[in-house]
């Protein structure tokens, strides 16, 4: 599985960003599929989180409310809609994916897959 991500970039404290991240297979319904960020010197940490099914979605306490998650089987791409955004938000965010079918748990070690990050910069 290779994973793509997109649409970062500088905006303003209140902006919106959308990321996209493009997986390659003929199995993408098989992925769960995740969202973490890394801030500098820290560890990567849980966004948002998206079942294989669709059926759930996790968020962190921190973008509840302003991040949405979803994905499109057609395009096999999962999205972070990133509204409100943030300076604390500023973070280098990446992709990832697991086809284990199993229920999704919002931790890195979850995943086996992982996409090359993409930078978010919020300015206030």
């Amino acid at each position: 599985v290779q994973l793509q991500a997109s649409g970062g970039g500088s905006v303003q404290a209140g902006e919106s960003l959308r990321l996209s991240c493009a997986a390659s297979g003929r199995t993408f319904s098989r992925y769960s599929m995740g969202w973490f960020r890394q801030f500098p010197g820290k560890e990567r940490e849980f966004v948002s989180v998206v079942s294989w099914s669709g059926a759930t979605t996790l968020y962190a306490d921190s973008v509840k409310g302003r991040f949405t998650i979803s994905r499109d089987g057609a395009k096999n791409t999962v999205y972070l809609q990133m509204n409100s955004l943030e300076p604390e938000d500023t973070a280098i965010y990446y992709c990832a994916a697991d086809d284990r079918l199993r229920p999704v748990i919002p931790k890195v070690s979850f995943y086996q897959y992982w996409g090359q990050g993409t930078l978010v910069t919020v300015s206030s």
